[in-house]
């Protein structure tokens, strides 16, 4: 019979994911922070900020959301009626509708991203080598580890 491999519980990994936690607890109230800024829920300025990427379909806004479709067409509909998003025919396959930012939806993206000084400023403090092996401990956790630089 196979034994399955337990992850580790030691302090050092217990402090790791605690600081990890923290990491991401601030990163998400800043993010609310800048949303309330631009009048926006911090649903809406995710998907205005993967909008601002690319156009796409619904489906897939809700799979990277993680949410039901349903509740991806009200926040482009609440979004569409402030004119930060509209919906286009897919040039692939016309019975799809994309979701795409517009001139002034792209521009509030741009805001949202500069407005979010919490992981910029620490990270100014690190050297690019520090930050160069940040990065590629975060892949390798994530399991996106790849050898680019």
């Amino acid at each position: 019979m196979a034994t399955q491999k337990r992850p580790r519980i030691d302090p050092l990994t217990m402090e790791v994911v605690e600081l990890i936690g923290t990491v991401v607890a601030r990163y998400h109230d800043e993010y609310e922070d800048a949303a309330a800024e631009h009048a926006l829920t911090g649903a809406q300025a995710r998907l205005l900020s993967l909008l601002s990427l690319e156009p796409l379909p619904m489906r897939r806004l809700a799979q990277q959301l993680k949410c039901e479709p349903s509740n991806v067409t009200g926040i482009v509909d609440r979004l569409e009626a402030r004119g930060l998003v509209e919906r286009r025919p897919d040039p692939a396959d016309r019975r799809v509708k994309l979701a795409a930012a517009t001139t002034e939806g792209r521009g509030v993206a741009r805001g949202l991203r500069e407005a979010l000084n919490f992981a910029r400023e620490p990270l100014a403090e690190l050297s690019d080598e520090e930050r160069l092996t940040l990065r590629d401990l975060l892949r390798r956790m994530l399991g996106t580890d790849d050898t680019e630089g």
